[in-house]
């Protein structure tokens, strides 16, 4: 029975194939001039809507890098002349054919040439870099000749294409090192992360542009520039400017950030951290000594008979010495070590993974620093000698039962004589009397 299915099923498809493939043939004949249209995509109609949402993009990151240019952040300048081109640019590009085209395709380009300079200019400002205006312009120049020429000296549109995404995957190229070279940022940062990929990315495509257009020389089709590679890549073309300024604009934000941090965190004058956030910072070193059963020292230190520096020579002079101490102390500290202004002339500093000994010697490294340290500026020159109390952490322990330890041992300090070192009792290190 299940046989007989089988074979019944097996004519029945055979006839209908028969029966039915003239219809198909004749199906086939009468769509034809309708689907091949349908498989060629027109550019104009592709671009046209991305061109319009990239000018207003640019336009938009315009207002956004001007509204910036308070904020003293350098690259700012170099970002926003860069929109303001592309915004130039664009329409230019489009009046294609009813406008000159030594303004159209020669000045246009030269334009979009100049706004991949300045970019990279902005990036290289940002980064405290020279920005080479000299191989920037020079490189845009020879863009501009080379379009000049295969337009017309030798009518060439393979040959024009090349020479553009050239140059710009050479700056795209020369961007991303440079971000991966020269950023002092969060190396964690997503902006970072975000500008050095793009422009990795778009070198890449312009890269792959160039190459697709060698493969048409010396005279391409009008199916060949409708097709879907050049689509896709004359849209990640377009899209070069306004991703590459968006990323700019994070980063300018996290840099405005950071500078908000580290004017609540920080001494404005002496660049320690303030009292608050050292007491953060004690206190998450606390829980970190407990997790990890490492050591944790506290040091206090006092500048000595800082009243006389104040009253001798002014309290500019005061402030000149707090400075120059604070610059002597971060010479001398590891990078996970952290140095905070108590107010006045009290200063702490933390030193994670330290026993009590590891402490003492640095408490008497800079002690003797200090008492040879000479502050000279305008006032003239200027002596001083600090005293320190060195407490480490017990297990069980709050920041503020170590703070009061440490004060206790600065207090002895002073008590005996100032310019010397103390441990607090719970310590077995002997104390450091100045010979």
């Amino acid at each position: 029975m299940l046989m007989s299915a089988v074979i019944f099923g097996i004519k029945l498809n055979c006839i209908l194939q028969i029966r039915l493939c003239p219809f198909a043939r004749r199906a086939s004949r009468l769509l034809k001039p309708v689907l091949i249209p349908i498989m060629t995509i027109d550019p104009v109609l592709v671009l046209a809507p991305i061109f319009l949402t990239t000018e207003l993009l640019s336009l938009a990151l315009c207002m956004a890098l001007a509204s910036l240019r308070r904020s003293g952040l350098p690259g700012v300048r170099q970002w926003l002349l860069a929109n303001i081109a592309v915004v130039v640019y664009l329409p230019l590009l489009g009046l294609r054919g009813m406008i000159p085209d030594c303004i159209s395709i020669v000045a246009a380009n030269g334009i979009l040439a100049l706004s991949v300079a300045l970019y990279y200019a902005g990036c290289a400002h940002f980064l405290g870099r020279p920005p080479r205006w000299n191989w920037l312009l020079g490189g845009a120049l020879l863009q501009v000749l080379a379009v000049s020429y295969w337009r017309y000296g030798d009518n060439n549109l393979p040959m024009r294409v090349m020479a553009i995404s050239a140059y710009s995957a050479v700056v795209c190229t020369a961007t991303a090192w440079l971000m991966l070279k020269h950023y002092r940022g969060r190396r964690g940062s997503v902006h970072y992360r975000l500008l050095t990929g793009l422009a990795c990315i778009f070198a890449l495509s312009q890269l792959a542009r160039s190459i697709y257009f060698y493969t048409l020389h010396p005279a391409p089709t009008s199916i060949m520039l409708a097709s879907g590679w050049n689509i896709v890549l004359l849209c990640l073309g377009a899209a070069i400017m306004p991703a590459l300024s968006m990323s700019a604009v994070l980063m300018l934000h996290e840099s405005l950030q950071t500078e908000a941090e580290n004017a609540a965190n920080r001494d404005f004058m002496t660049g320690a951290l303030s009292r608050k956030h050292l007491f953060t910072i004690g206190q998450q070193q606390i829980l970190h000594a407990a997790a990890s059963h490492q050591p944790l020292t506290l040091l206090l230190i006092d500048l000595d008979h800082f009243k006389t520096i104040n009253d001798t020579f002014g309290h500019a002079a005061g402030d000149e010495v707090l400075r120059a101490f604070a610059d002597m102390v971060h010479g001398h500290l590891r990078g996970r070590d952290a140095l905070g202004r108590l107010g006045g002339e009290e200063f702490a500093i933390l030193l994670p993974e330290a026993t009590v000994e590891a402490g003492w010697q640095v408490a008497e490294r800079l002690r003797q620093h200090a008492q040879q340290h000479l502050v000279s500026s305008s006032f003239g020159d200027c002596r001083y000698s600090i005293s320190i109390g060195v407490a480490g952490w017990h297990g069980g322990e709050s920041f503020d039962q170590l703070c009061r330890r440490a004060d206790q041992a600065l207090y002895e300090a002073k008590n005996n004589g100032r310019n010397r070192v103390h441990v607090s009792p719970v310590g077995v290190v002997p104390v450091a009397v100045a010979g």
